[in-house]
């Protein structure tokens, strides 16, 4: 992943007020936690096998060794600007219908307008959120089984 889309995920996170977003390509996985006094975003590169986040003091040294190894090809990266799906309601979110189901929606998944995308749960109530434009899912940001606030983003759907 190009150090050009490290900049634009983290201004996404900047932008969005969301206080983490993870986004996986292939075997790459960027993990972007905003928080600290400062309020400043810590981006964390390690391969999907990896079972466990390299520490924030080496995610610096990861981070400048990606930068060093992207090469500058001049082609311009892939569209991460897009359509944020916002939660409606204070509650638990959801990727799929029930434990153990295959989620409603993958990254990378084409929906058209009102097709289920996730669930959020409100005093044992399970709301079907559905997608307000037609598009393809770029990111979620959100984990499942994780609270969510009224207004928080919770998909961008291109």
């Amino acid at each position: 992943m190009d150090l050009r889309k490290l900049k634009k995920l983290i201004d996404l996170v900047e932008e969005s007020g969301i206080a983490e977003l993870e986004v996986t390509e292939g075997e790459e996985k960027v993990r972007i936690v905003k928080g600290g006094s400062g309020g400043r975003e810590v981006a964390v590169l390690s391969p999907s096998a990896s079972p466990a986040s390299p520490p924030a003091a080496q995610a610096v040294s990861v981070l400048a060794a990606a930068a060093a190894s992207a090469p500058d090809s001049g082609e311009a990266p892939t569209s991460l600007e897009g359509h944020i799906v916002k939660s409606p309601m204070v509650g638990t979110f959801y990727r799929s219908g029930s434990p153990g189901a295959k989620p409603f929606v993958e990254v990378g998944d084409t929906v058209k307008a009102g097709q289920a995308i996730c669930i959020i749960e409100a005093m044992k109530l399970m709301n079907e959120i559905e997608a307000d434009k037609d598009g393809v899912i770029k990111a979620i940001m959100v984990e499942n089984g994780q609270p969510v606030e009224y207004g928080e983003s919770l998909m961008m759907i291109g």
